[in-house]
């Protein structure tokens, strides 16, 4: 293990990492000592760590992969008429970044790498080119799939099983040298935009080792998050998470505030520092620099669209860039509920009163609501379903987006990062996102609670099947299920589960809160802690009468272990939880006038909410955790105001504004690979997945005198003036008639339903 105050040093003295000083330069404890040998233990026994035969043939792989692009580019050099001395000194290199550069990667991960060539060789003549046709002609390469068009331009396969992901990066030197540093800034002198992007990974990358203070720290607490958000369903950038750079930047910075603490003390200050900031304050771990080349950096005060960034972590390297433009405030909401969660579960371990296991408990998603949208796609080869399925899967997010805007946010998105395969049917996948109703918005009696969401799907689906590259057989289709109906597919081992008489993390919480008396228990409510005194009989009344209206229609015994849950009643009861504790008779609460309360702040946390201005709303996240209950009252005070004043950054002023931008563009991936609306196109159909669901879901649709915000359609014709008129009404195209929908999701019908 590495000695727990080593830092990156210079001359012998300790070198301040960061934009502030540290928050804390304690070291570990012997119970930290003993609590991190557990966590390494777990992530060996989880199966994290590749073998040393593994490891071997990685770097066999890549040793080859350089010699091939050595020998590519002398190629080129001798086809363009270069002579035998300039094609003998002609080189190129490749560079690894990501996970696998920072040590982070596990048994079978992706190895990203850059190959830098010199400025003869092209990228779409060269590299798209002759090299695609080297490697298509090698046995040892399989499965290759090149992404010209990508934002950043990139070269899937396999070799020897090991996947790759080959980026091409042409700088305006005539020769490469084998010692190339490519963390100088004039290395992106006379670069095009993807030579940036492309070499931004590895800079990154390489940025972000010299700036923690101890690397093998850093590593298995990066582990550590990587695998929680796994399990916890929060890993992956393209769905509107977070992905393997965001989860390193932001460890990095919990190193750097605490730079004498072991990965157990790390991974605890993670949950509480991020419970406590105050999105969209940015996460950064070196201030940013104008640099010499004039290319652009995130800067709220000059950019527009940078100011309504959710949740911006801004990479450390020139030119700095927020690396989590794709959070969304669905997916906000759902990771803040998370880290809320784990900093829980952290106190109840330096309690003795939880343990890893609890920490990395899966999400149960297909437990969580009770209404989904499935999305099916299939093609008629697996090279044809892998291309449709990377376009499809970029495409979810405009989905997530777009519900949420026509619904003015009242509907919430839950999208599920990962697709599930249905055996029995060749060349398919499916794609889940649970939805429900946002907590505490009141039912409308105009429209009796209905979402009427058919338009936006047709909508996405038009989007979805002006793929350039779409080929026969490349089918999306999109069906509203309930939980009962769920494919038993994407369950493991193809068996519905029946309920789980495992205790979990809620169950042991829930079994907590009975035991604490009527006087001591918390109510969770919408993200918010609320504690109900001994004199609250009246509060408590209304929730007893809650619970009784929720029995008429189903046992409590029946509810998921789930934070996010939806409740079609007309009166929606609310059990949200920070932390997803599963709900009893005295521990639900659904009263407004709750919601509205202040709780005093030194003893409760306060968590996200919505703020809705002119129709759009808006994440305005002021969090404030609870600090462990093993520090000290004045150093839990302590810690709180140094994390308030790091957060009192230079872009604080620009953060409030009325309205939110206009999210729904392309994905950056896939941009430039939508045909015009003139273009080839599908038509596909939005039908029920299950017969016996068509009369709860099949409703009318609002009605022209219908003025709920609830109602975005009025006789099945999209309300174009309260859209944003370019994204969202150019698949009616003039004189083309409004598809015809067969589904609609309503949430009051549902009430006599029962799971």
């Amino acid at each position: 293990m590495a000695s727990p105050g080593l830092s990156n040093s210079n001359n012998g003295q300790q070198q301040r990492l960061g934009i502030t000083e540290p928050i804390s330069l304690s070291g570990p404890t012997e119970y930290d000592v003993i609590k991190t040998r557990e966590l390494e233990k777990y992530l060996q026994d989880a199966g994290l760590y590749e073998n040393q035969q593994e490891a071997a043939i990685r770097e066999e792989v890549l040793g080859k992969l350089d010699q091939i692009v050595k020998i590519w580019v002398k190629t080129i050099s001798r086809a363009k008429g270069q002579n035998d001395q300039l094609v003998q000194e002609a080189n190129a290199k490749i560079f690894t970044f990501g996970s696998y550069r920072l040590g982070v990667h596990g048994p079978g991960a992706d190895i990203d790498t850059l190959c830098v060539g010199p400025r003869q060789a092209c990228r779409d003549e060269d590299f798209f080119g002759e090299l695609h046709k080297m490697l298509s002609e090698m046995p040892e390469v399989t499965e290759l799939h090149p992404v010209p068009d990508a934002r950043v331009p990139v070269m899937r396969f396999k070799f020897n099983g090991v996947s790759i992901d080959l980026l091409y990066a042409k700088l305006s030197l005539w020769v490469i040298p084998e010692d190339l540093d490519i963390s100088q800034e004039s290395i992106l002198q006379n670069t095009d935009e993807q030579t940036v992007r492309s070499l931004n990974g590895c800079r990154v990358t390489d940025q972000v080792l010299r700036l923690v203070p101890n690397i093998q720290n850093f590593r298995t607490t990066l582990r550590c998050m990587k695998f929680w958000a796994k399990r916890r369903g929060v890993y992956s950038n393209v769905t509107g998470f977070l992905g393997g750079i965001n989860w390193a930047l932001l460890v990095a910075r919990i190193c750097q505030l605490f730079p004498n603490a072991l990965p157990n003390m790390l991974v605890s200050k993670f949950f509480r520092v991020y419970t406590q900031w105050r999105w969209p304050n940015p996460v950064m771990l070196c201030a940013i620099e104008e640099g010499s080349l004039g290319l652009q950096v995130w800067d709220p005060r000059r950019y527009p669209k940078d100011r309504f960034h959710l949740m911006p972590i801004i990479t450390p390297s020139y030119p700095c860039m927020n690396s989590s433009y794709n959070v969304s405030s669905s997916t906000m909401r759902i990771m803040m509920e998370e880290f809320q969660r784990g900093n829980e579960i952290c106190e109840a371990m330096e309690a003795n009163k939880a343990d890893w296991d609890i920490l990395f408990e899966s999400y149960p998603f297909f437990e969580a609501y009770k209404n989904y949208l499935q999305i099916d796609i299939s093609a008629e080869n697996a090279d044809d379903l892998r291309k449709w399925r990377g376009w499809v899967e970029s495409r979810l997010r405009q989905l997530t987006l777009k519900i949420e805007k026509h619904t003015y946010g009242m509907l919430q998105c839950h999208p599920h990062p990962g697709d599930f395969s249905d055996k029995s049917r060749p060349f398919h996948c499916s794609y889940f996102m649970g939805l429900q109703r946002k907590q505490g918005v009141p039912v409308s009696v105009s429209d009796g609670g209905q979402f009427d969401i058919r338009l936006t799907v047709e909508e996405f689906k038009h989007s979805v099947n002006m793929y350039t590259l779409w080929k026969p057989g490349m089918d999306i289709h999109v069906s509203h299920v309930k939980r009962r109906n769920i494919p038993t597919f994407v369950f493991p081992g193809g068996v519905r589960p029946c309920c789980s008489s495992n205790v979990t993390w809620d169950s042991k919480r829930s079994s907590e809160l009975r035991a604490s008396g009527p006087g001591q228990a918390e109510k969770f409510q919408e993200g918010k802690v609320v504690v109900l005194g001994t004199n609250d009989d009246r509060k408590r009344k209304q929730a007893e009468d809650s619970v009784d209206s929720l029995r008429k229609s189903k046992s409590l015994a029946s509810l998921p272990p789930s934070s996010r849950k939806v409740h079609e009643d007309g009166n929606p009861i609310i059990i949200a939880s920070c932390c997803s504790v599963k709900r009893n008779d005295s521990e639900i609460n659904s009263t407004s006038e709750q919601q509205s309360e202040k709780p005093d702040m030194k003893s409760l946390g306060e968590c996200p909410e919505d703020r809705e201005t002119n129709g759009s709303v808006r994440s305005n996240f002021q969090v404030n955790a609870t600090l462990t209950a093993i520090d000290t009252p004045s150093s839990k005070e302590v810690e709180k105001l140094t994390v308030e004043k790091i957060m009192c950054g230079p872009h604080d002023e620009h953060q409030d504004f009325s309205e939110a931008p206009d999210e729904l563009e392309d994905n950056l991936e896939y941009r430039n690979q939508v045909q015009d609306f003139g273009g080839n196109m599908k038509n596909s159909n939005l039908d029920s997945s299950n017969s016996d669901t068509t009369v709860a879901s099949e409703l009318i649709i609002p009605n022209k005198e219908t003025t709920s915000p609830t109602c975005l359609y009025s006789n099945g014709v999209l309300e174009s003036e309260e859209l944003e008129p370019v994204e969202l009404t150019a698949p009616l195209l003039s004189g083309t008639p409004a598809p015809k929908p067969r589904i609609r999701l309503n949430f009051t019908s549902l009430r006599k339903a029962t799971d």
